[in-house]
């Protein structure tokens, strides 16, 4: 499961090929993007549960994609106002099967087109996502080198037949050798992505996923209900009958355990999925969950930048062939919207444990329509007086009891903002 986490909130609208929301020219200050996305779509295998972009290496096309990729990285960095980024994310695929010589290239063309000062201080967060089959101790030597300070690998379990189960082929084992390869190498920060829920997993298979995950030490810890998204191979198997999802109460009770194991080992929940220890939160999350600006590239790879949200093309191929000054087609495009805007802000915003600044929402409303912001309190006063949100001073946040129906609440807020 990815730590990245891209929103899924663009509409199917259809769109042009150009990006007239990008220039080459720098922006503003205040309008300059700070954060930046970069999807690597290779993978080994497609695990059956994943239904992000990725396609199986088989190395052919990766001196082509990278080549292709540093021009995008080119043509979008001026958008970054020349000013340091502050949080930097390559993700997948397996963005840890790419040629080293590939990242060499990569990590040259990241350190020429933009301010990566705060990487090299350790002040920015720069992640890398990693396998652990493949996260071997020269790739993550060079990551160092290119001042990457964060990895997050995919350990999903740590037992064999589950493993199985999501057709995932790594070794358990590989999983603490990864661990300690990345601290050797010098990366400080690391996270563990686990999966539960998982066909024929029981509480008790769970505890010791999680025994053996707090075991390593890392930081932070994502920890994600299986979902079954259509077009999956997971999916299509359970339609077939092939094996039996958890039952609603077990994955309830899953929940709440996985918040009560790591909370009492220090690791606090601060969206619904993720945990970690105070400061070693994902920054880069936290940006897409603030709704603040990134840029993205990459095949498939969503950004956000002067009130838009765009899609690059999800084909390696048309990724590979189309190029307009160095820039990616695009297959959704959502220009500013501030009743859309308010919605996504909302949506994502309540997921956080630090919740939302309910003043400065209502006050945003306002702007768009009286209804919206009658229509958002009663939601929020609903689940308020459910005890599934709870006021914190200005801010609105969601109770333990809320986050298992956090979904609920986005949908709703959701709708409010859609309705008014």
């Amino acid at each position: 499961m990815q730590d990245h986490t891209e929103l899924r909130v663009i509409r199917q609208r259809p769109s042009g090929t150009s990006r007239p929301f990008l220039g080459s020219s720098p922006p503003l200050e205040s309008a300059a993007a700070r954060s930046l996305y970069i999807h690597i779509p290779f993978c080994s295998h497609k695990c059956h549960y994943c239904d992000f972009y990725s396609i199986v290496d088989t190395r052919d096309r990766q001196s082509r994609f990278t080549k292709r990729l540093i021009r995008e990285l080119r043509a979008i960095a001026p958008n970054a106002g020349g000013l340091p980024l502050r949080t930097l994310f390559i993700g997948g695929g397996t963005p840890s099967l790419l040629g080293l010589d590939h990242w060499e290239d990569l990590l040259e063309t990241l350190r020429e087109s933009f301010d990566l000062q705060e990487m090299r201080t350790g002040v920015g967060e720069f992640t890398v996502e990693c396998n652990p089959d493949t996260a071997t101790p020269e790739l993550l030597g060079l990551l160092r080198c290119g001042y990457v300070n964060r990895v997050s690998m995919g350990a999903q379990s740590f037992h064999a037949a589950h493993l199985r189960t999501l057709e995932r082929h790594h070794d358990p084992e590989s999983v603490p050798r990864a661990i300690e390869s990345a601290r050797a190498a010098g990366i400080g920060r690391q996270s563990l992505d686990l999966i539960y829920a998982i066909p024929g997993q029981t509480l008790a298979d769970l505890d010791r996923d999680l025994d053996s995950a707090l075991a390593l030490g890392t930081e932070h810890l994502s920890a994600y209900t299986l979902t079954y998204e259509p077009g999956t191979a997971m999916t299509a198997r359970l339609s077939r009958g092939e094996f039996v999802r958890a039952e609603e109460d077990l994955e309830a009770d899953m929940f709440e355990h996985v918040a009560r194991r790591l909370s009492s080992a220090g690791l606090i929940r601060y969206e619904v999925s993720n945990f970690a220890r105070p400061g070693g939160e994902c920054r880069h999350n936290m940006a897409y969950w603030r709704q603040d600006q990134w840029l993205a590239a990459g095949p498939s790879a969503s950004g956000h930048f002067a009130g838009h949200r765009w899609k690059n093309v999800p084909r390696l191929d048309e990724y590979l062939e189309s190029d307009d000054a160095g820039f990616v087609a695009i297959v959704e495009h959502e220009p500013p919207d501030a009743r859309r805007a308010l919605g996504e802000w909302l949506m994502t915003g309540v997921r956080l444990a630090e919740g939302l600044d309910l003043d400065a929402g209502l006050a945003r409303a306002d702007e768009i329509s009286p209804t919206i912001r009658a229509d958002v309190c009663r939601v929020i006063e609903r689940y308020a007086s459910s005890s599934h949100l709870v006021r914190i001073g200005a801010r609105i946040a969601p109770t333990e009891d809320g986050f298992l129906i956090v979904d609920r609440i986005a949908r709703d807020l959701l709708r409010a903002t859609d309705a008014g």
